[in-house]
């Protein structure tokens, strides 16, 4: 029997935001950042402290950050409760080294900050279909990806971006290929506010 038509339609889709910040983040700041003590954290280094948001220093970037959830919010989850900044750290890959693929727990939204110049070739974020083991790997033909059949996407940051992505998706830094350090900020959110019904007895108050 023939088969008349056929076609494909998007049932859920899995957004990523990109906001600018540029003029916001001063020499100063720069400086401040790149001078924090920085620790081992498997391939690439990390800051000692995990709440550098809470630096005075850092204030104002933290309020810009707070704009872009408030507007992540507002427009792309469309959702009453607020959004607010848990944990921040700063994150340096060396030449030829990148980050391991994982995703953030206890979170409900992630970004990046890229607060300075980035290197050039800049190594891109990569996010993963999978979220967990496959125990059948079903590839596409590379020359017939799309929206619906990709593994993989691939964001190449700019300076001043913040992005912001599901905590639950899985991510990777690619090595940087550059011979100068590859630098960003990246943060954490839980929302605040009041969830569910209380008739239904599902109320919570954050």
């Amino acid at each position: 029997m023939p088969i008349v038509s056929h076609e494909v339609y998007p049932l859920f889709v899995e957004p990523y935001f990109r906001a600018n910040v540029a003029g916001t983040i001063t020499p100063k700041q720069i400086a401040f950042i790149k001078n924090l003590k920085m620790v081992n954290n498997m391939e690439n280094l990390i800051s000692e402290n995990l709440y550098i948001f809470e630096e005075p220093e850092l204030r104002s970037i933290k309020d810009a950050v707070q704009d872009v959830l408030d507007i992540y919010a507002r427009e792309v989850m469309c959702i009453p409760q607020k959004l607010y900044v848990t944990q921040s750290w700063s994150l340096t890959c060396n030449s030829q080294v990148g980050m391991h693929g994982h995703s953030h727990s206890n979170s409900v939204l992630s970004g990046s900050l890229y607060y300075c110049e980035l290197p050039s070739p800049t190594a891109s974020m990569i996010f993963t279909r999978h979220l967990s083991y496959q125990q059948i790997d079903l590839a596409p033909d590379a020359s017939k990806r799309n929206v619906y059949n990709t593994p993989i996407n691939r964001i190449i940051p700019k300076q001043d971006d913040i992005i912001l992505f599901s905590s639950r998706l899985t991510h990777l830094v690619e090595q940087n290929a550059s011979s100068v350090p590859r630098h960003s900020i990246a943060f954490n959110s839980f929302v605040k506010g009041r969830l569910g019904n209380y008739r239904d007895v599902s109320e919570l108050v954050l």
